[in-house]
Parts: structure tokens; sequence; C-alpha cells
């Protein structure tokens, strides 16, 4: 089953944690355990699983980002946006999660997070539900 996420973002480069909307995905699925596959349809957006206890955390991984691939470099794409393909490249467009009786197989501190990387923007993401 798929259940696309709308997600709004606010500044150009940010990270916006996710993971209620996909235990709700999971949770209205109705399957209780099985494989959670996160998918981003967009060339500047990525997602990833990080810390979600501390938002220093979502803050260092952008301005480590920022520091690594800057918005305003010597590219050969002329969009104005080479730097958010380069960080959607290094990050990723997907991630896979499993979960059993409804719960996500988390880490303590782990969060699923939508990056943006070329907004603000209005946005979507995929979830695929698969069940044992």
């Amino acid at each position: 089953m798929l259940y696309p996420i709308e997600i709004s973002t606010h500044s150009r480069t940010e990270l916006v944690d996710i993971t209620e909307a996909i235990r709700n995905a999971i949770k209205k699925s109705g399957v209780r355990s099985g494989t959670c596959i996160i998918y981003v349809p967009h060339t500047t957006a990525a997602v990833t699983i990080n810390e979600n206890y501390d938002p220093s955390v979502c803050e260092d991984i952008v301005t480590t980002l920022n520091r690594l691939v800057p918005h305003s470099a010597h590219y050969s794409h002329t969009e104005g946006n080479a730097d958010a393909h380069i960080k959607a490249a290094i990050v990723g467009s997907s991630r896979t999660v499993f979960f059993e009786e409804g719960k996500i197989l988390f880490g303590t501190w782990q969060g699923i997070f939508f990056c943006e990387f070329d907004g603000p923007r209005r946005r979507k993401l995929i979830v695929k539900i698969l069940g044992d």
C-alpha cells in the first residue's frame, strides 16, 4: 500500500521531523509487522534517520552540509540549485525501516527526517508499507 505525505518547508535548507507522519501511515495501513519504505521523489530533497531528541543535531547536519556544499560556488548547473542536487545525492532519496506490532524498530533517539535543500517548497514523499 502507498501512503503519500505532503510537507511544507519554510527555509532553503532544513530537516523536518516526519517520524509521527510515518507512524501514522503504518497505523493507517493496518499492517502490524513489516517493512516501511520512505521515498522522496525530488532531486533536491532527501530523507534520513538520525537523532531527534536534541535539535542541535539537525542544526549541525544542516550547517555542515552547507559548509561542505555551499549555495554559491562555481557549479556547471545554472539553475542556482546545484548545491541542493549534490546534498540530496549525498543524503539519499529513500530509507527503509522495520516495524513490529505497529512500532518502528528504532534505537533510543532515532527519528526520520525529510531533508529540504531547495526550499521553501511544498513537497511530497511516498511511503510504501509491506506486511510480513
